[in-house]
């Protein structure tokens, strides 16, 4: 602050800058809020997620535990080994305010273990096929849930980030840059007292020199 020149070019500078920082200050917060916005809209789709996906498990190995009444545990494993499925994964990403937030299409290969090579009516059965079909719903919520939690984690971050530039212009620079232009203004404001009070003292001396020529 010491640094700075009082002159009228510097104090339109000024007076520029605390313009611009207040600007910046407005569409900083504009972004926080939409962002702020964003964060519980996902932050919702997560937490019925997250409920649906507890559900869905309960529901899930119940199922399992039925199959384990007319299966050996063996034949189980045998079917889950030999049942592996191919899982295409494409990530788009979608740029709200800056934040890439990935947007995750799945597409699971449809396999039935009626076309194992190693089926065998006696070893399986259709309870085995609803236990396999309930793990595959559990495993695209669990897709789903982890682009939510991905989209949660970057938008914290970007609020936090966006949170910080708010308040540096709020109660750091704005402050500063009008503290400034309020000691350039009585700078500017004391040195045209002075120059006038100058200007009086050397019109005065004119005159009585003139009275005394």
């Amino acid at each position: 602050m010491a640094d700075v020149i009082p002159t009228r070019m510097e104090l339109i500078k000024t007076k520029e800058r605390i313009t611009l920082a207040v600007k910046g200050h407005k569409l900083l917060k504009q972004k926080r809020d939409a962002l702020i916005l964003e964060f519980f809209k996902i932050l919702k789709k997560a937490q019925d997620l997250r409920g649906e996906l507890a559900k869905r498990i309960g529901v899930a190995y119940k199922s399992l535990a039925l199959t384990e009444v007319y299966h050996t545990l063996y034949e189980l494993e045998n079917v889950s080994l030999n049942l592996k499925k191919n899982i295409d994964i494409e990530i788009d990403v979608k740029n709200v305010m800056g934040v890439k937030i990935p947007y995750i299409t799945s597409h699971m290969e449809a396999k039935h273990f009626m076309d194992l090579p190693t089926y065998s009516v006696a070893a399986t059965s259709a309870k085995i096929d609803s236990a396999v079909e309930k793990f595959d719903e559990i495993l695209q919520i669990v897709i789903k849930l982890a682009e939510t939690e991905t989209a949660i984690k970057r938008l914290i971050l970007e609020i936090e980030k966006t949170k910080r530039r708010v308040n540096a212009l709020e109660y750091n620079l704005i402050p500063r840059l009008e503290e400034q232009k309020r000691l350039i203004s009585f700078r500017l404001d004391e040195m045209e007292r002075d120059s006038f009070v100058s200007l009086k003292v050397i019109k005065r001396r004119l005159e009585k020199e003139k009275r005394a020529g």
